[in-house]
């Protein structure tokens, strides 16, 4: 069988999908990085709502699939950008997210680590209305048991008016933390409101205030997640960070070879690719943790192609990718997501994800996936 797909002009080629998925079973847990997947939400397809109203979850969809990324050693960071946050899912609803999501961990004894930011505040803010917002939500993650990840601040961005301002704030922050943190650099590819986050849009003197923060307070830093889609510069920050801190790379178009390292060190991994990746992910770390880097990279290089396609620019609306791609895939029963991002991508741009996927044996039922797609194609006029 073979499925017509639509390419980027607009003709119809014919696709033929793989009969069997990649076998991958759960393995032992990871010895040489540390690997989160930032996980997506399953938004509630029968609820009345609009894009500008509150989230409508499917709870029982949502931790099922934190059970799934569980299962295989991976670890989940949670109500981060990839489960739309300040897209869709609003402060109210990530809360409730962060404290279902960390009882299921205690309960499964899954490794967690939760979104903390200020998408509380809705209009212009002060520097002490911004660190209020973050208190607020570092006290309900760090009850919750969860480690946090000091996520940036669109808030933030607007009232700072120098590095002076960051500097304050994090600090402030990280004095009072109970437990060492994780820092969220996320560049404005990813939201184009935190254009010159750390008090400058040029990156080197951004970098360097992202350091001197990290630098005042290394026994309050667990690690840093740099989100900047440029290899070159995570390794240079990841060369200069205090002894004990850890780099854990969000950049989805090189993580192979961030997480691979060199003679001088590596990045341990907080990705949103990993969401749709998870089981060759965890499949492939273990190699790693074997120490073959070669078997490593054999496994994890061919997904880069998929991971550039679901990232490409507007790369804010790749959520609609890994939403695609967990329906396609059975993780749950439709393709609605929370503000009606299921819109954001064109057909040409599911089909190509659909191929990819497939190529790489992503889909525990390949017969399941290409009847999901030809569902889609359906709704938008091609006929088989």
């Amino acid at each position: 069988m073979t499925v017509r797909l639509p390419d980027a002009t607009g003709a119809l080629r014919s696709y033929e999908p793989r009969a069997e998925p990649l076998a991958i079973t759960p393995g032992t847990p990871f010895t040489s990085r540390t690997v989160y997947s930032a996980a997506h939400v399953v938004a509630d397809p029968f609820a009345d709502g609009s894009p500008d109203a509150p989230a409508a979850v499917d709870w029982d969809a949502t931790l099922a699939f934190r059970r799934h990324l569980w299962s295989h050693g991976l670890g989940v960071a949670e109500a981060m950008d990839t489960a739309q946050r300040g897209m869709g899912l609003d402060w109210a609803g990530a809360a409730e997210l962060i404290r279902r999501s960390a009882a299921e961990a205690r309960a499964v004894g899954g490794r967690i680590a939760c979104g903390v930011g200020t998408d509380q505040l809705t209009g212009p803010a002060t520097l002490a209305e911004v660190r209020a917002a973050y208190e607020e939500q570092l006290a309900l993650v760090e009850a919750s048991g969860a480690r946090s990840i000091l996520m940036a601040s669109r808030a933030l961005a607007a009232a700072a008016s120098g590095p002076e301002d960051y500097l304050d704030v994090y600090g402030h922050l990280l004095r009072q933390s109970s437990e060492p943190v994780i820092l969220h650099w996320l560049g404005p590819m990813f939201d184009p409101a935190l254009e010159g986050y750390w008090g400058s849009s040029d990156l080197d003197a951004a970098t360097d205030t992202f350091l001197e923060v990290i630098a005042a307070h290394p026994d309050k830093v667990e690690g840093i997640k740099v989100s900047l889609l440029d290899a070159g510069r995570e390794i240079d920050i990841r060369r200069r960070l205090p002894q004990g801190v850890r780099c854990y790379t969000g950049d989805d178009f090189n993580y192979p070879e961030l997480i691979a390292g060199d003679e001088k060190g590596f990045s341990h991994a907080l990705l949103g690719i990993f969401d749709p990746l998870g089981p060759l992910a965890a499949e492939a770390v273990r190699v790693l943790d074997t120490g073959n880097t070669a078997g490593f990279r054999e496994l994890l290089d061919p997904t880069v192609e998929l991971s550039r396609h679901l990232f490409q620019a507007p790369t804010r609306f790749y959520k609609t990718g890994v939403v695609f791609l967990a329906w396609l895939a059975g993780h749950q029963s439709h393709f609605t997501m929370v503000g009606g991002l299921q819109s954001a991508r064109s057909l040409p741009h599911f089909a190509r994800a659909y191929e990819l996927a497939d190529g790489l044996g992503l889909f525990p039922d390949p017969k399941l996936a290409e009847d999901r797609m030809k569902t889609l194609l359906a709704l938008y006029g091609v006929t088989q």
